[in-house]
């Protein structure tokens, strides 16, 4: 069971590894077009931009509960 756990958690946070990298580096690219607002304003998430958000939260979560399940079942 430790060894499930463990997996699990490396999987986790390898993933949201990348799509956090994933997420900063299309931050990057929504500057491109420049702005008439002094580069402060209000940015909607919009199509994959707002899957990474969600799947991030998501992975968080899970990292989250997986940590605390490993405390209970294993410590």
């Amino acid at each position: 069971m430790d060894f499930y756990l463990d997996l699990a958690m490396i999987i986790i946070s390898i993933t949201m590894i990348v799509v956090i990298i994933l997420q900063s580096r299309g931050a990057g690219l929504g500057g491109l077009g420049g702005g008439s607002f002094g580069g402060t304003g209000y940015h909607v998430r919009r199509g994959v931009e707002r899957l990474l958000f969600q799947v991030t939260i998501a992975l968080s979560a899970a990292f989250f509960a997986l940590a605390i399940a490993t405390v209970l079942l294993v410590g």
